[in-house]
């Protein structure tokens, strides 16, 4: 069994991991660190400290729900995660990340958007 990193735990809920093929656990999120393990596999486990992330980003859809956030990390990369309640998850990690960490990702109308843009900008002469 993996030893937990936090001596507190605020906030715990189920959720699904996207690192490799998906897996199901709980996501725990205490005074060190946020952590994932996997109800079935014990070895199966991600524990990320509060001062190893570098950002949050979660996508919103319809201003309202958002589906799945990603954690990216200064040197670990990043990991993706969907819980019962994003945004509970969310707002009780606030407690230990900046605002200005938590990031709205991109969504497909607004990559066509720019790539639109970028184009017409190549094709346009120069004055």
């Amino acid at each position: 069994m993996v030893k937990s990193q936090n001596r507190t735990v605020d906030f715990t809920i189920k959720a699904t991991s996207y690192l490799g093929i998906n897996s199901y656990g709980d996501v725990m999120i205490g005074d060190k660190a946020f952590e994932y393990y996997n109800e079935r596999n014990v070895s199966d486990y991600i524990q990320i400290p509060w001062d190893e992330i570098d950002y949050i980003s979660a996508s919103v859809i319809f201003k309202r729900k958002i589906p799945r956030f990603a954690i990216f990390t200064k040197n670990s990369g990043h990991f993706s995660f969907s819980t019962r309640n994003n945004k509970k998850t969310l707002q009780a990690m606030t407690k230990y990340i900046p605002k200005e960490k938590m990031l709205r990702s991109p969504t497909f109308i607004d990559i066509m958007k720019k790539g639109i843009i970028a184009i017409f900008k190549k094709i346009s002469p120069k004055k």
